[in-house]
């Protein structure tokens, strides 16, 4: 028998158009757009819809929009027979997509996950000036090779292991200066590609403290539920359902590893799962997931196309 967990995406998946499709084919899918623009009183669903990109691709914006698009597509499953609590076991996202599989799971109302996705957008974004941050992807280093290599780089500015994406897929993230040094000692170590990444700050550091404090007071504001099923935290790469506990994670999260990885490695040996199951725009945790347990079946649902062959696969 199918044991599922249901992941939802994170920043740098945006892609204008997302979430277009579902909309004009599902009303389901459009209530979810038509929320989420009431809650943050402006019409983001034509952005993501139209555009331009570089308005899309704002922090503030990208992390609403993102979540968006993966509650549509299971909204429309839902209306189709799939319920999350019946069919999944596990929920997880990567970064952003914690909130979006809260929101999946019943922690969060829709309305409240957006509005604290654009005030985490925003805090993240305050949080270093730009310019002063960034993030580089170290490609064919081990975890452990990558954190020798932040050590070094560091010289006594903030320079730390971001996410652990999969193996030989790490991402640092700092100070620029920090960060640059890193680049050229993975290098030197064997990195078969160092890159900075065009983000807009350096997430998932200490940098980011003071956008932790903002959404440790976010939180503290918003009704929270135990989720349906368990989310398996990010920062813990292991299962909580105690809504005080993933409040706190929420706020660890931030400033802390991404361990996907881990989760991933956890969910297809203790969690018993046999597929991971991609929700919203685009197939990163699904390309992931091969290379982390290249055993566990994989489906990336994202268009209405997906969606029938996704649905015919959980009810057959």
């Amino acid at each position: 028998m199918t044991s599922r967990a249901f992941t939802f995406p994170g920043q740098g998946s945006q892609a204008v158009g997302m979430g277009k499709e579902l909309a004009d084919a599902f009303p389901e899918a459009r209530a979810v757009f038509d929320e989420v623009d009431e809650a943050l009183g402006e019409k983001l669903s034509q952005t993501l819809f139209e555009g331009p990109e570089d308005v899309l691709r704002l922090t503030e914006n990208a992390q609403p929009a993102l979540m968006a698009s993966s509650i549509a597509v299971l909204r429309v499953v839902e209306s189709r027979g799939v319920s999350l609590s019946q069919h999944a076991k596990f929920v997880a996202g990567h970064s952003l997509g914690e909130y979006s599989a809260l929101c999946a799971a019943g922690t969060f109302s829709l309305s409240d996950t957006a509005r604290l996705l654009r005030t985490r957008g925003q805090a993240m974004q305050k949080a270093v000036p730009v310019g002063h941050g960034a993030m580089a992807a170290l490609l064919g280093l081990d975890l452990d090779t990558a954190r020798a290599v932040a050590e070094e780089a560091a010289q006594g500015e903030v320079c730390q292991v971001a996410n652990d994406n999969a193996p030989g897929q790490v991402v640092i993230s700092g100070a620029l200066a920090a960060i640059e040094r890193a680049v050229e000692i993975a290098k030197a170590k064997g990195s078969k590609r160092a890159l900075l990444l065009p983000v807009s700050a350096p997430f998932h550091c200490s940098l980011m403290q003071p956008a932790a404090e903002a959404m440790a007071a976010a939180l503290a504001e918003v009704q929270m539920n135990a989720p349906v099923v368990p989310l398996v935290a990010n920062v813990l790469a292991a299962p909580i359902t105690d809504p005080a506990e993933i409040r706190q994670r929420l706020v660890e999260q931030v400033t802390g590893v991404v361990r996907w990885t881990e989760s991933v490695t956890w969910l297809a040996g203790q969690g018993g799962v046999t597929e991971l199951v991609e929700l919203g725009t685009g197939r990163v945790l699904t390309g992931l997931a091969k290379r982390i347990a290249p055993d566990l079946a994989t489906q990336a649902v994202g268009g209405p196309a997906d969606i029938d062959v996704f649905v015919a696969s959980v009810t057959a």
